[in-house]
């Protein structure tokens, strides 16, 4: 798996990378100290998954993230890196718009290697980076901030309702951080069929992956910050 890493602390970066390239099927192959260099980069240095700060010189990494998931239109699926944005909890806002600008997952900063390791193999399997417990924390706490009489968005309000019983309860679940394979537990059904209802899910709420699909059941009211697991 390619990885880039993208953040204009060196530091940061010497670190990361020393944990990435201890394991046999990672490499870190590309590294920028902002997102226009990143850009520039990427551009002929295909990679899997890039790992970018949200705050940087230049282009931040919002507006960076933002442009290489727009390429995908042209690109095609498969070409395109999955983004997973390195955060903490001061900067909910730039997250939120982080995952609407196409991100698949986000990771704190100060997140232990193995969870930065786990979240890496999970995007690169093509799952957005729900499981790991910070990653749940992160996503109510954003929202708890969001402004209490901001209505949701028609359009997601609209797609949400088109769900189905079931759907609806797999999305719960997996804004729960429950896998595949704990939600096909949980509700006595294949793995299969979980796969195929986390796809319908996506389809009817036109979300790019399951960062984005729980982010909106969040927004819309679905599922609550603080709700019992």
């Amino acid at each position: 798996m390619r990885v880039a890493l993208v953040d204009d602390q060196q530091l940061v970066r010497a670190g990361f990378r020393m944990v990435i390239d201890s394991q046999p099927d990672l490499e870190v192959v590309v590294e920028a100290g902002d997102g226009a260099q990143a850009l520039r980069l990427l551009a002929s240095h295909p990679v899997d998954v890039v790992l970018m700060d949200v705050r940087m010189p230049n282009l931040d990494g919002l507006s960076a993230t933002a442009q290489l998931t727009a390429a995908a239109a042209d690109a095609g699926p498969g070409v395109v890196p999955r983004v997973i944005v390195l955060t903490t909890f001061d900067l909910d806002e730039y997250v939120l718009a982080a995952i609407r600008a196409g991100a698949s997952g986000f990771l704190l900063k100060d997140a232990p290697p193995e969870e930065m390791l786990a979240a890496i193999r999970t995007v690169h399997a093509g799952d957005a980076v729900i499981a790991p417990s910070s990653t749940r924390r992160l996503l109510e706490h954003l929202v708890t901030a969001l402004p209490a009489d901001a209505p949701a968005d028609p359009e997601a309000q609209h797609a949400v309702e088109q769900l189905t019983d079931r759907e609806r309860e797999v999305l719960v679940l997996m804004a729960r951080g429950r896998s595949n394979l704990e939600i096909a537990s949980e509700l006595f059904v294949a793995e299969a069929t979980v796969k195929t209802h986390v796809g319908r899910i996506l389809a009817k709420l036109r979300a790019r992956d399951r960062v984005q699909a729980v982010v909106t059941a969040y927004e819309t009211g679905l599922v609550r910050p603080g709700s019992p697991d």
